[in-house]
């Protein structure tokens, strides 16, 4: 099934009672293959099935980076910032699900064809590719890095493996990344259904929580022993490069929160597809809801010692009872988020290449040979890169922050100001004006801020 390969002739109100209409000027034989070919024992996804897999969608590596943001904007700006922009993307999906109704829209890259022709539709799929390939790129190196240990800066971190066993074959990188690519990507990727995904999604994000509950528990104890220091409240702001700096925490938040190109796939699965907007909304209050208080915690925790990645913080002793144990408990936990994390942003990944390379393919799901070799392909090139590229962070900010910003705003702004039915605002267009410089400016300056960074650390040795 290709991105926007297809239109709904009519809004599904509930799966299990459709009924037939008659058109007297529809073709008496179908022209196109049906969105639910395959499916016709399907009954549809639930509510609760629909706002895990969102959640899960949301809720991945950028939970990490949510505290340094703390440390950048301190305590209260950050904060403000987590939940504004949750309010900010909900606006943005209720302009996609509106504006995709209104078309007859049954995915992201089919209103971005409806509003830009095929070019438009070709641009979301290279940011969705370019996305999400850096995202699952992300996830492998971090799940080699927590199972297997890491060299940075001359400094070896073991492994949870290796502090448990010893250095062994049998618990390298490589291999370790073998296993798990083998044993759990491969098996959850072949699933065809998004909401097949609703259970590991579940434990997915209850292993989430495990985390959360964990870094909230060590620093109340540490609140009580009276070990914490006071946090910065508000930034340190001192010239106008300071000031520029605080802007390099939006495409962070903007990673944090994108979620829009499942969104369409779910909604599509859904009983009752007019659920999508209670979905969408519940997520975000999940999600949103996390993301603060381990902002919170993981800032009170650390302070200024937040690390880029606040997991790397726990590699050190915690000062605590058991605290070695805790370490292990995050980091393995939060290792098997990102295992039960991946198939999810890998369903979109294969479902645009697909439409980049055959749009006029049958769907998908109904080809099992191109089903598998681009999902073979996709993994293969994922593993590659995990293993032989040691970090892409710096990399990760220059492609996926600037596609999710993309993603996430700027294409659901030009669609909304395209406007070709007519039904925007003047508060909509207001608002979209607004997403889109926000996010140009944001990125410029962040883009800006690690291009500089990165030739002043690569220049300093020579001085």
């Amino acid at each position: 099934m290709t991105i926007g390969s297809f239109k709904q002739a009519k809004e599904k109100k509930s799966r299990k009672n459709k009924q037939a209409v008659v058109d007297e000027q529809s073709p008496l034989l179908p022209t196109k293959h049906k969105e639910d070919a395959g499916f016709d024992e399907f009954d549809g996804a639930s509510f609760s099935g629909a706002v895990f897999n969102l959640s899960t969608t949301i809720v991945g590596a950028g939970i990490m980076a949510l505290p340094a943001t703390m440390k950048s904007l301190g305590l209260i700006p950050g904060i403000a910032m987590i939940i504004f922009m949750a309010f900010l993307t909900e606006a943005s999906i209720e302009l996609l699900i509106r504006f995709s109704r209104t078309s007859k829209s049954a995915s992201y890259g089919g209103l971005m064809g409806d509003t830009f022709g095929k070019y438009g539709k070709m641009l979301l799929q290279i940011c969705i590719l370019v996305n999400n390939i850096g995202v699952l790129v992300v996830y492998m190196i971090i799940i080699g890095d927590v199972l297997s240990g890491t060299n940075s800066s001359g400094v070896h971190h073991a492994g949870v493996l290796e502090g448990w066993f010893g250095t062994h074959w049998w618990n390298s990188r490589f291999f370790i990344l073998l296993v798990t690519t083998l044993g759990i990507f491969a098996p959850l990727a072949s699933l065809k259904r998004i909401d097949s995904l609703r259970f590991t999604s579940a434990l997915s994000v209850a292993l989430a929580v495990v985390f959360l509950v964990v870094t909230v528990g060590i620093t109340i104890f540490k609140l009580m022993n009276g070990t914490i220091l006071m946090p910065r409240l508000f930034p340190d702001v001192y010239d106008i490069t300071s000031f520029l700096k605080l802007f390099t925490v939006v495409p962070v938040l903007v990673t944090a929160y994108i979620c829009h190109y499942n969104v369409h796939s779910i909604e599509n699965e859904l009983e009752d597809s007019t659920q999508i907007r209670a979905v969408v909304k519940s997520s975000l209050a999940l999600c949103s809801s996390v993301y603060v208080l381990t902002s919170l915690f993981g800032f009170l925790l650390f302070g200024d010692a937040t690390l880029d990645d606040v997991l790397a913080n726990f590699d050190t002793n915690l000062g605590i009872p058991l605290g070695s144990l805790l370490n292990d408990v995050v980091r393995v936990s939060y290792a098997a988020h990102l295992m039960l994390v991946f198939p999810i942003v890998f369903y979109p990944l294969r479902l645009n290449l697909d439409g980049l390379l055959f749009p006029s393919a049958r769907p998908l799901t109904c080809d099992n040979l191109r089903f598998a070799s681009i999902s073979s392909g996709l993994i293969a090139i994922i593993f590659l890169g995990a293993n032989f590229i040691p970090s892409i962070w710096d990399a990760f900010q220059f492609t996926g922050a600037t596609a999710a910003v993309c993603i996430g705003f700027i294409f659901p702004a030009s669609v909304t100001l395209r406007d070709r039915y007519g039904i925007a605002t003047k508060k909509d267009k207001i608002l979209c004006i607004f997403m889109i410089v926000i996010a140009v400016f944001s990125n410029v300056v962040a883009i800006y801020s690690d291009a500089y960074s990165l030739i002043k650390k690569n220049s300093s040795p020579r001085e």
